[in-house]
């Protein structure tokens, strides 16, 4: 008689900060669904029409933006290295089991980016993941070292990028200055100024057309793109994935510091990342919204003050949840699903904006997009708790463990004999 076993044992804070974390993407991330891409980084050039777009955006930069991606970054961390422990404590190859984990989620990431949505985050995060495996056994301080000297490597990039784009912009403004160097000033700021007549004319044809032509524009001109996302933010996101090792190892993650501990780290990484957030902001409002401006916050000057805010925002979550409830118990099952429901989020909100679906897609302003995001998470609150319930592992997250094993995975929760 043999009898199926459940999973090991889960931590449960780590689930509801995950699963607060997958929720809080999409409400940046709505953003790029709905929009020409400029609108990401730039709040004026799409869908910023009224008071309300405008407290959005305001809000979104100072609480939701980077920190979300941070702290999911910090989580795919933690949860690595978990992966990791479990594997060795059970005499599995703790090498065979994360590399491929991670290769397959490779794949998983680049059919995402091709054929789903060109905001993916799954690549980088696998082929990240490989290097920080180098880390496995890294004691905390030596983690919190790599980590400060990654990020002071991000800092450095970002503002070199941003020296440069102010200096082509003095240059390009400069008298006599020649049609080569506005064309080139021209074609840096593309993807952060507000877009021109045309280009504007050309994304909306795009994306509202039909799902071959989508793709096809991925398999040309944004073949080599998930490539140059690693490059552009892979210092950073190593330093966050150590950082969440760091913090795993700590107890942080596991929910082991004293309320007293938890309201330090909240107090203290707000004051410090809130204000400096909002003097940010201010200088690109007062900056009439300045393509140099905004490349200098978004790449460099957010560098130095989000881990504050990311480790106050997992604090607060915390705080927040440890009495439990019903509502809680429902974003932890969201966040032991969060890889189907970062994919399922991208199956709907493409469904619903672009043109193969609904159609939606350059409509709505920021403040609407609200309604949107609150329905889906509440599509995600609703199902994943039922789901998981009977089953021992969300859709999406079955298949990435079958693929990796290289074996059909149980997936019914009965005990069967």
């Amino acid at each position: 008689m043999t009898t199926i076993t459940e999973p090991q044992p889960r931590i449960a804070t780590l689930d509801i900060v995950r699963g607060v974390a997958v929720m809080g993407i999409l409400a940046m991330n709505v953003v790029a669904f709905s929009m020409p891409i400029e609108a990401y980084m730039n709040p004026v050039a799409y869908g910023m029409e009224t008071t309300g777009d405008f407290i959005a955006w305001l809000g979104g930069f100072i609480f939701i933006d980077g920190k979300m991606r941070g702290l999911f970054s910090f989580l795919f961390g933690a949860s690595m290295l978990l992966v990791i422990q479990r594997a060795e404590a059970s005499g599995r190859s703790a090498w065979s089991v994360h590399f491929r984990r991670m290769l397959w989620l490779a794949v998983f990431g680049l059919i995402h980016y091709y054929f789903i949505w060109y905001g993916d985050i799954l690549f980088s995060y696998a082929v990240i993941g490989m290097i920080a495996w180098l880390f496995r056994a890294s004691e905390m301080p030596k983690l919190l070292h790599w980590a400060f000297w990654l990020l002071v490597a991000q800092l450095i990039m970002g503002g070199l990028m941003a020296l440069s784009f102010f200096e082509m912009s003095a240059a390009a403004a400069a008298p006599g200055a020649t049609a080569e160097v506005i064309g080139q000033w021209t074609a840096m700021k593309a993807e952060f100024a507000v877009p021109g007549a045309q280009r504007l004319a050309e994304d909306l044809a795009l994306y509202r057309g039909d799902y071959a032509g989508i793709v096809g524009d991925r398999l040309t001109d944004g073949v080599i793109f998930p490539f140059f996302g690693l490059f552009l933010f892979g210092s950073e996101t190593l330093g966050y994935m150590l950082l969440g090792m760091a913090a795993l190892e700590s107890g942080f993650f596991k929910g082991e510091w004293s309320r007293a501990a938890y309201a330090r780290t909240l107090i203290i990484g707000f004051a410090i990342g809130i204000p400096a957030y909002a003097v940010m902001a201010w200088l690109v409002v007062s900056g009439d919204y300045s393509v140099p401006m905004i490349v200098a916050v978004t790449f460099a000057a957010t560098v130095v003050f989000r881990p504050a805010m990311i480790f106050a925002t997992a604090a607060l979550i915390i705080l927040a949840t440890c009495s439990g409830g019903a509502l809680v118990e429902r974003i932890a099952a969201a966040g032991r699903a969060a890889f189907t429901n970062y994919l399922g989020t991208s199956l709907l909100m493409t469904t619903l904006y672009y043109g193969f679906g609904l159609g939606l897609y350059g409509t709505m302003g920021r403040a609407e997009l609200w309604l949107v995001v609150v329905a889906m998470w509440g599509v995600m609150l609703i199902w994943s708790k039922p789901w998981l319930d009977r089953y021992r592992y969300g859709p999406f997250e079955w298949l990435w463990r079958t693929l990796a094993r290289g074996e059909r995975q149980p997936m019914r929760r009965l005990t069967a004999t």
